[in-house]
C-alpha cells in the first residue's frame, strides 16, 4: 500500500476531524500529495493539496479557512486538518499522490494530475 489514510470518523456540526496520509515506496518521492472526496451520489471532488518543496497549498473555496493541509509530523505524512465542519463535508475522503513536478508557481489539482491514490476514510459530520 502506498498510500494508508485514516482519522475518519462521525462528529457534530462545529467540530474537528485530522486525517492522515502516510506514503510509502513510490508515493514517499512524491511532489505533490492532496485529497479528495466523494459525497453519496456525487462525483468525487477536490479538497486541498501541497507541494512537499514549497509547502505551497491550494484548496477548494468551499473548506478555504476551515480546513488546513499540512506535512509537519511524521516523514512523509501529511495531514487535513478539518475545523468547523459542516454536514456538506460528509464524504469519504481520498488521498493521492504525484510525483510529476509543474514548474513555477502552479499547482495541480484535477484528479487525472494524480497517479496514486489510497483507500477513502469517511467523515460523517451529523447536524
Amino acid at each position: 500500500v502506498q498510500l494508508q489514510a485514516s482519522g475518519g470518523g462521525l462528529v457534530q456540526a462545529g467540530g474537528s476531524l485530522r486525517l492522515s496520509c502516510a506514503a510509502s515506496g513510490r508515493a514517499a518521492g512524491s511532489y505533490y500529495m492532496g485529497w479528495f472526496r466523494q459525497a453519496t451520489g456525487k462525483e468525487r471532488e477536490f479538497v486541498a493539496v501541497i507541494n512537499r518543496r514549497t509547502n505551497s497549498t491550494r484548496y477548494v473555496g468551499t473548506v478555504k479557512g476551515r480546513f488546513t493541509i499540512s506535512e509537519d509530523g511524521d516523514p512523509n505524512t501529511v495531514y487535513l486538518q478539518m475545523n468547523s465542519l459542516k454536514p456538506e463535508d460528509t464524504a469519504v475522503y481520498y488521498c493521492a499522490a504525484s510525483r510529476t513536478y509543474w514548474s513555477g508557481s502552479y499547482i495541480p489539482f484535477q484528479q487525472s494530475q494524480f497517479a496514486t491514490w489510497g483507500q477513502g476514510t469517511l467523515v460523517t459530520v451529523s447536524s
